[in-house]
């Protein structure tokens, strides 16, 4: 039940991705309305709506007049709540998932069609409008974006409920109507080809999205498979050696000392905090001392408190700029780190597959064991040589975290860079050489460069899918898509990795893909030299722009407590990627 429940949440995840299918329409339509506004084969719109325009007839009108009432906001709404009343009353057993599926596929729909139109402005055609106007960007289209979340969910749900005839003709039936509401709110002269495809493009990808969050069964999926192919139960690789010689087995010797918790006052309230001094005392861990995190101090003075202490385990509550700066102190130490995720991104924990509630993290990592897990060593101009457990970059993603809204981030999560990284969309390319280990330079051309010990973002999307924090090396990404058809080639290959299906031994290839938008590298020790300054982040805090990095892999710096891995010699990856126990 516990493993439904992890994987029930994992699943939950994936719409995480739908702040994601934001930016990228965002970004869509601001290319569409600037900087591509005069060239083919935009600039070829305005004579496909004169030609409809002057097409028009009476039968024609009034059919298209009908299929735009269908699709209107009250008809959607309207028949969502039917549809949804339908699924929960009619059957014997309510189809609580599918009612579920069809009403957030129609609300994120809009959600994220009303967000873009915050941002975006594109006219009407200059044509006769058929209906009146509405104040909202013409870009993606309302009307077409809905049909295809209400018509294309009930397609959907066909696809997997009927058989034979009966669902070809019902899942056509259904799948042809978001086309002919797109064909009519052109020959209406309400939008461009352009905006229609929008609109199909924002509905289809809702479905995508909530369809893979809601309906894909639990046994379809893969959560993400290490190079080893072993997995523990908290989602950790196996380490290398076969008689588990890095992992502790007695992890009640933690007791024995005094437990410092390092709290960032923000991300812990006092609520949450009682809730991990209960856990703490429940798994007999009573000498407790707390110390808070300040902006001069991330780490609240943890360094002379265990030089005072017999300190043999510490609690880090907070994001991942609180447990990097507590790794940073422990790494090299036999005292073990605890983590409790209440930060922004939490990205470490979501790669070792910690429960997502902060006092069940810690409670299941007490119950465990410990491990050590590598961690990097990142130095350059202007920068004190530190430590990262999770990543460390340049370009886009460092100018994301750093322009991204405190104010923002408090309100929405990690959605605020999303945001951020909008507005950087268009910041030029960097001119960058590369040496790995010592090799030749390599000399390359990219908007961001990101370095991993771990390699899974928010909502598991698997940016360095082999990257694993026990394999005594780093991976790195450089990022460089050409224009809005690469930005969508590049989250295409990334999302791919990310669905079920794929072979569980598959691993990302070493060198360019998704035509060039892409390229993979690993080493124990990278060196990059930029042609400019450039911003650059640590585990997910902005640090001092400038024109080198190194980063160095320290094998096994971290004790790590960490949820009982399975026995090895019983544990098998299933067809779907889960762990199952042999006998």
């Amino acid at each position: 039940m516990r493993n439904e429940r992890g994987a029930a949440a994992r699943r939950g995840g994936v719409l995480l991705l739908l702040p994601v299918q934001f930016a990228l329409m965002t970004g869509l339509g601001l290319l569409i309305t600037v900087p591509l506004a005069g060239r083919w084969p935009l600039s070829a719109e305005d004579g496909v709506n004169r030609a409809l325009a002057e097409r028009r007839g009476a039968p024609t009108t009034e059919l298209s007049e009908w299929l735009s009432l269908l699709a209107s906001t009250q008809s959607v709404i309207a028949l969502t709540l039917l549809c949804v009343a339908a699924l929960l009353l009619l059957p014997r057993v309510a189809w609580r998932r599918e009612a579920a599926f069809l009403a957030l596929s129609v609300a994120a729909q809009s959600a994220v069609f009303l967000l873009v139109t915050l941002v975006v402005e594109r006219s009407r055609p200059d044509v006769p409008h058929l209906d009146p106007a509405p104040p909202t960007s013409s870009f993606p289209s309302g009307h077409v974006g809905a049909a295809t979340a209400l018509f294309g969910g009930l397609a959907t749900l066909a696809a997997t409920r009927l058989h034979g005839v009966r669902r070809v003709l019902v899942v056509g039936a259904l799948a042809l109507i978001p086309v002919a509401v797109a064909v009519s709110r052109l020959y209406r002269g309400m939008h461009h080809p352009s905006d229609v495809l929008g609109g199909l493009l924002n509905g289809a990808c809702t479905l995508f999205v909530v369809g893979y969050a809601l309906l894909l069964p639990a046994h379809a999926r893969r959560d993400g498979v290490p190079r080893s192919g072993a997995l523990s139960r908290a989602g950790l690789p196996a380490t290398r050696t076969p008689d588990d010689a890095d992992i502790d087995a007695d992890p009640e010797g933690l007791g024995a000392g005094r437990v410092i918790v390092v709290r960032h006052p923000l991300s812990c309230d006092d609520e949450l905090a009682e809730r991990v001094r209960s856990v703490l005392r429940h798994r007999g861990h009573a000498d407790q001392v707390w110390t808070p995190t300040s902006a001069e101090d991330a780490c609240g003075g943890l360094a002379a408190r265990i030089a005072d202490t017999a300190t043999t385990l510490v609690v880090a509550c907070g994001g991942d700029g609180t447990v990097r700066a507590c790794a940073e102190v422990l790494a090299g130490t036999d005292i073990a780190l605890a983590v409790v995720p209440c930060g922004t991104g939490n990205l470490l924990a979501r790669n070792l597959r910690l429960p997502a509630d902060p006092a069940a993290a810690l409670d299941a990592a007490l119950s465990g064991r410990t491990t050590r897990i590598d961690m990097g060593r990142l130095s350059g101009d202007g920068l004190e040589p530190a430590r990262f457990t999770v990543m460390a970059g340049a370009g886009l993603d460092a100018a994301m975290v750093r322009d991204a809204s405190e104010r923002l981030k408090e309100r929405v999560g990690w959605a605020a860079y999303v945001v951020s990284a909008v507005g950087h969309l268009r910041d030029p390319r960097m001119r960058l050489s590369i040496r790995l280990d010592g090799g030749a330079v390599l000399e390359r051309r990219a908007r961001m460069v990101v370095i991993g010990n771990v390699g899974t973002l928010q909502g598991g999307l698997p940016l360095l899918p082999d990257a694993r924090p026990d394999s005594g090396r780093l991976d790195m990404v450089l990022l460089d898509p050409r224009g809005a058809a690469g930005w969508l080639v590049a989250a295409g290959h990334v999302l791919s990795r990310a669905l079920p299906g794929r072979p569980s031994t598959a691993a990302a290839p070493t060198g360019p893909v998704a035509g060039g938008a892409l390229e993979y590298f690993d080493a124990t020790r990278i060196d990059i030299r930029f042609t400019r300054p450039q911003p650059r982040e640590l585990d997910g805090d902005a640090v001092a722009s400038g024109t080198h990095l190194t980063a160095e892999v320290e094998p096994g710096a971290l004790r790590l407590c960490l949820p009982t891995p399975q026995p090895r010699a019983a544990a098998s990856v299933s067809e779907g990627g889960a762990v199952t126990t042999a006998g």
